[in-house]
Parts: C-alpha cells; structure tokens; sequence
C-alpha cells in the first residue's frame, strides 16, 4: 500500500494521457490500464491509506499471541521499515508505471471494500481541496521543457535545435504583437498612386526586389493598396502608363497592439500577405479607447462605387452564373468544375481596388501608420531567424 501510495499518486492524468496516445507499446497498455484507477484521486488515495493502516495496526496485534511484547514491536517495526516502505517504495517510485498496471485489479477490489468509508472522506477532499484538475503546463513551462528535450540543452533529448527553436517561436507567436515585427513607415518603399511608370520607376522597382510594393496617395504615410510586381510584366516603360492604371489590390489594415497569431489567420484568408500596421492618436479626446487586439476588427480600405453591386448580390450573380454554367451539355470546362478554380474564379476580383470615377481614401484623422507586415515577418517571428531571398543574398554579397 505504501508503495502504491507513492507510485500511482506521483502519476499525473496528463502524463498517463500522453503516455497511453504516444507512448511505447507497453507504456500505452500500461497507461490505459491505470488511467480508470486514478481518475477518482482522492478515493484512491484514501483506499490505499486505510489498507496501509490497517496492515500496519494487524501486524503487530497478530505478532503478539507468537512471541513477546518486546519481539513483536521489534519485528513489526523491522518488517514494517524494511518490507512496508523502504522496498516497496523505492521499487514504485522508478516502476510506479508498470507495478500499478500489474497491481490495478487488486487496487480495484480494495476499492469496492472501502468505498463505504473512502466515499465519504474522498467527498469531503473534494469540497475542501478541490477535484483532482489537470495540471497543463504555461507556456513559459512549455518552452523549458522542450530546451531540455533538445539535443543542445544536454539532456539527450531527441529534438534538434532548429525542432526546439521553431516550437519555441510558435508559443511566443501569441506574446508578440504587430509592432514587434513590422517594418518601420521610414523604411517601407512605396509607390505614388500618380506616379508614372517609366523606365527610372521601373528598374527602381525591380532593384527593390519586392514581390508586393504599397501604393499611396498625397503623403507617404496614407498606404492605399498595393501592386503585384509581376502585373507589371505587360506594362511597357516608354508608354509611361500611371500607377492608377495598373491593377491596385485593397490592402489590410492591422493594429499595432495584434498578436501575431491572430495576424496569421487574417493572411491565412487569402486577401493578402502585407498589412498597414496603424496605430491610434492620442491627440484625439473624443474617441474612444483603444480596444483590446481580440475586439478590434480588421479595417479594410474600401471604395465604393455608385455601380457596384454589394458584396453579397455580387456573391449570389457569380453563384448564379455557376450554376448556369453547369448547366450546359458535358458540364463546360472539365477545370472549371473543380473546387479550386470555381474558388478562385468566385474571389478573383473582390479585393481589387477600384478607383475609376471615385475619390480615393483618406487615413482617418484618429489613425497613423506606422509601418507594414508581411507574410514573411511573421514566419520569420516563428522561425525566429532571418529568411534572405534571392535579393537579400546579392544584397548581402555586394
């Protein structure tokens, strides 16, 4: 009893549960054997201290009627030392799981026979101290945990540092904001919206090396949407056509106090993979207080036109015109049928900025822009490492 005291009381519902999905063969069996018997702790625990009293209080009563006072407390302290606790507990605490797992029927039965004096006792743990909750670790527990699995802490772990150091990035992903990541709006080259496109604009476009450049309108700092560089592959320099000519995409707005995580899932959507990061002005006493990154929606710079149809009618035409087209004899385009083009035929056009004939945007007085994140920031956060494409590296070189 005492060594099952300290064997199966030392074992977490948590390690059993980890150890009965991923464990070895025989720790899975072993696992799923003792998970029934500890899911009641308290009841457990007073089963096996009743049992333990009992033996211990039988022992030396029986002793008596064989030899002397004296002879029985000197062999029941013996036997109860060596026998009772030191043995068996130095023998539960290294194979707690496997002499649990052999001893669960027993345990079983020593249950039902004290359960109507443990049933009561374990009732009043339980309003006193509280059931037996999972204790799930924090991430900053989380994070020791895996260094000290990791080859580099010394431990003999089997995780590499690059497996330790991206799981690390992947728990602080929530901690760090948008600010942490961004690129300062100092730093950001962006295009005017007015701005021709030359040959100068051009090759300067092309040494940036951006893949995505942002486009804004009478100031730096108000970001309207941004331009695929590899549209301009039809664009001819001597034409000199405007920037606003070129096809501009909307362009994410994100406050400075987002996680990480949640900027993750907005580029995970699919309308883009930059955002403005903005921040809200002090100056203003009349707004109200900044909301916390879980109330604060995602902005999207949107121009309306007197012609454009609202979202949904425009959702429900393109459904539509579908299943018109499924209609026709062999279905149409045997591509076309697919899921991922009748997505992509469905959103191709929504988050295109479109400006003909209508003002363009202003930053909202109560903002400011203080710089942009990308795609690439954010998995550099998870990576925590730098990622140099092919321009950073000729860059680098020279």
């Amino acid at each position: 009893m005492s060594g099952l005291t300290l064997g199966l009381m030392s074992l977490s519902l948590v390690d059993l549960e980890v150890l009965a999905k991923s464990g070895t063969p025989s720790d899975r069996k072993n696992a799923e054997k003792i998970l029934p018997v500890i899911k009641n702790q308290h009841l457990l625990l007073c089963t096996l201290l009743i049992c333990n009293a009992a033996s211990m209080e039988a022992l030396p009563i029986f002793l008596d009627g064989l030899v002397t006072a004296w002879g029985a407390i000197l062999i029941s302290v013996t036997l109860i030392l060596l026998f009772g606790e030191i043995i068996p507990q130095s023998l539960c605490s290294r194979y707690g799981l496997a002499i649990g797992a052999a001893t669960s029927p027993i345990v079983r039965v020593l249950v039902w026979i004290c359960f109507p004096i443990a049933y009561p006792i374990s009732k009043l743990l339980d309003f006193l101290l509280g059931h037996g909750n999972k204790a799930l670790f924090r991430r900053a527990e989380l994070k020791i945990l895996v260094n000290l699995h990791g080859n580099e802490a010394g431990k003999g772990g089997e995780l590499t540092h690059d497996e330790t150091t991206i799981i690390a990035g992947a728990l602080e992903l929530h901690d760090k904001t948008a600010s942490d990541a961004m690129t300062p709006i100092t730093e950001i080259f962006a295009i005017d919206i007015n701005a021709k496109l030359d040959r100068n604009l051009m090759n300067l476009i092309m040494e940036k090396g951006h893949s995505r450049i942002p486009v804004y309108y009478d100031q730096p700092t108000n970001i309207i949407g941004l331009i695929l560089v590899k549209n301009l592959l039809t664009v001819h320099p001597e034409d000199e056509a405007p920037v606003k000519n070129v096809t501009i995409r909307r362009i994410t707005r994100v406050p400075d106090s987002m996680h990480l995580d949640d900027i993750l899932n907005e580029f995970q959507k699919g309308h883009s993979h930059m955002a403005v990061v903005v921040r809200q002005c002090d100056n203003d006493m009349d707004q109200p207080a900044s909301k916390s990154p879980a109330e604060n929606p995602v902005k999207d710079v949107r121009v309306d036109i007197d012609d454009e149809k609202p979202p949904l009618e425009k959702s429900l035409k393109t459904k539509r015109s579908l299943q018109k087209w499924k209609s026709f004899p062999n279905g149409g385009n045997a591509s076309f049928k697919s899921t991922r083009s009748k997505k992509w035929t469905k959103n191709m056009y929504s988050d295109i900025l479109r400006i003909d004939g209508n003002p363009l945007p202003k930053l909202p007085e109560e903002e400011e822009v203080v710089g942009i994140i990308t795609m690439e920031d954010v998995i550099e956060e998870l990576l925590q490492e730098e990622i140099f494409d092919e321009t950073d590296h000729h860059e680098e070189d020279s």
